[in-house]
Formats: structure tokens, C-alpha cells, sequence
């Protein structure tokens, strides 16, 4: 997958669900759930134990656009990578890890909170950037304006983000949003059947399409 394959893909799911989970378990339940309700990509974070079983489980679904988030070094991106991760998300600025993630052809959302931050992920190669954490730099009003000195750096916001918010930042110029517990309590997560987390996220895509102008998925989708 191209670099403007992957920036046009996430840019049509809206939201990214970033899953954090107590147990591997739970993080792959909850993520069926949230591509059989209709999500177009899942990014689960290395925090969640087994993450790289769990990331291999989903990476085997057709057509699944799976990420891995939190990764912290070079080490953890080619085994993710391996898993089946089609694009890696860090918090913050990791050496060696975008040109990892060229030389492997897969996407890099590195982090970022300052404008300079911002430009120079970008300068370095990244395919879009994770401004993280996007509530406590501002919001949305922080987004669009460094979107106004920035306009071709494709960003990716997450942090804080709750269902009401998303429309302000694509307004502002968000490719997409990443979004954890406000999409799904970590509670949910550990003790929801399939059937309740599909049925939640579904609710919640039922609720937010016309205001995100967001499509289900039937890309990665088996429903």
C-alpha cells in the first residue's frame, strides 16, 4: 500500500478506534466488534498484553487495515510489522523508526504536540502525524491553526477526543481522529460479550454518520 493509498483510506474512516485492553483477549473481542460494526481500521496499542498476537489475529482478516500504536523503538516496529500492522503510531519522535517503516513500505503516524514537532515528523518522512495529545495542546482550535501554517502535512489528532468533539476537528482539518475510551470504556472492553461491544460501537456509528459523514466500512468488514 502506497503512502497517499494509506492517507486516503484512513482519511475515509474518520476515526481510528485505539484499543487499550487489560488482557489480549478483550483487545481482540473488542476489535472484531468494532470492524464487524462497521469501523474501517482498529490501532492496537503494545500496551495491551500479547499485542503482537493479537495484531497477527486481526492483520489475517481480508482486507483488514490493521495498526499497531505505542510503539516505542525500531525493534518493536519490525515486529509489528511482521504481525501484519499496515501502518505504526509512537507518542512522540523515535529514532530510527520512520525510516524503518519506508524501508518496510508501511505507514508512520509519529507523534507530536508543537508546531516544530509537527514539521519537522513530517520533513523526516512520516506519512501523516499523530498530534498527541490533541485536547491538552489545544483542541481543536490548536489543530486548525497549525493546519493553517501546515496545510500539506496530513495529522492525525488523538488524545481527549470525545464523540462530540469529532466534528470540530475534522472541521478544522483533521484527517481522522484517533479515539480510546471515549469510543469504548476500558470496562466494556474487559467485560462486554462480542454482542455488546458490536452493538455499542454500531450505536455508535448509527448515531455519528451524518455528522461525520462517515461511511461503515465493507472494505474489512465480514458482517
Amino acid at each position: 500500500m502506497s503512502p497517499q493509498d494509506l492517507i486516503n483510506r484512513l482519511g475515509r474512516s474518520k476515526v481510528i478506534p485505539v484499543l487499550r485492553a487489560r488482557d489480549g483477549a478483550a483487545a481482540s473481542r473488542a476489535a472484531h466488534a468494532m470492524i464487524d460494526a462497521g469501523f474501517h481500521t482498529v490501532e492496537v496499542t503494545l500496551t495491551v498484553p500479547d499485542a503482537i498476537a493479537v495484531i497477527e489475529e486481526l492483520a489475517a482478516r481480508p482486507g483488514s487495515l490493521i495498526g499497531a500504536g505505542t510503539v516505542l523503538s525500531a525493534d518493536d516496529a519490525d515486529r509489528v510489522i511482521d504481525a501484519g500492522a499496515r501502518y505504526v503510531v509512537s507518542p512522540c519522535a523515535v529514532d530510527g523508526l520512520v525510516a524503518l517503516c519506508r524501508a518496510r513500505n508501511v505507514g508512520c503516524l509519529p507523534g507530536a504536540m508543537t508546531p516544530s514537532e509537527i514539521l519537522a515528523q513530517s520533513r523526516s518522512g512520516a506519512t501523516a502525524v499523530k498530534v498527541f495529545p490533541a485536547r491538552a495542546a489545544g483542541g481543536a482550535g490548536f489543530l486548525r491553526a497549525v493546519k493553517a501554517v501546515f496545510p500539506a502535512i496530513p495529522m492525525i489528532p488523538t488524545g481527549g477526543i470525545g464523540c462530540a468533539d469529532v466534528e470540530d476537528y475534522l472541521a478544522a482539518g483533521a484527517l481522522a481522529v484517533g479515539m480510546g475510551s471515549e469510543l469504548l470504556s476500558a470496562d466494556v472492553i474487559a467485560h462486554g460479550s462480542y454482542e455488546d461491544l458490536r452493538g455499542a460501537a454500531a450505536e455508535v456509528i448509527a448515531t455519528w454518520a451524518a455528522t461525520w459523514n462517515l461511511t461503515p466500512s465493507k472494505e474489512i468488514s465480514n458482517a
